[in-house]
């Protein structure tokens, strides 16, 4: 993917007359934009996430790799109260999907999850 020219659908969104020209979008802008999304989705650091970004068939495809917090293993009341990995996976795709049209303003076609492993996020000590 090169750069996304933008197109404004919805007349609503557009900010103020239309002005000749077009909006290019660099890749890049596009990579950053989904891998922060992604990584306050997750609920882990944004360079702890991998994210692929490609054209298709009228909108944006989108791979992420990332690992997922779980919580203590000591903590069998958190292990029980949770949902499955794939449940948190599937639910983790259809809000990427959404936030991901949000941020861009493209339809976004797949969200492709890669669980590359598990983390569990550091407690703070309260003072």
């Amino acid at each position: 993917m090169s750069a996304v020219t933008a197109a404004f659908p919805n007349a609503a969104l557009e900010p103020g007359p239309r002005v000749p020209g077009r909006v290019r979008v660099r890749e890049r802008v596009i990579d950053k934009v989904v891998r922060e999304a992604s990584a306050v989705a997750i609920g882990v650091p944004r360079d702890a996430v991998d994210v692929d970004v490609w054209e298709g068939s009228g909108g944006l495809a989108v791979g992420v790799a990332a690992k997922l917090p779980i919580p203590d293993l000591d903590d069998t009341e958190a292990i029980r109260a949770g949902t499955s990995i794939l449940e948190r996976v599937r639910a983790l795709q259809t809000s990427l999907a959404d936030e991901f049209a949000r941020l861009t303003g493209r339809e976004i076609r797949r969200v492709t999850f890669t669980v590359t492993g598990a983390i569990v996020p550091e407690r703070k000590r309260v003072r």
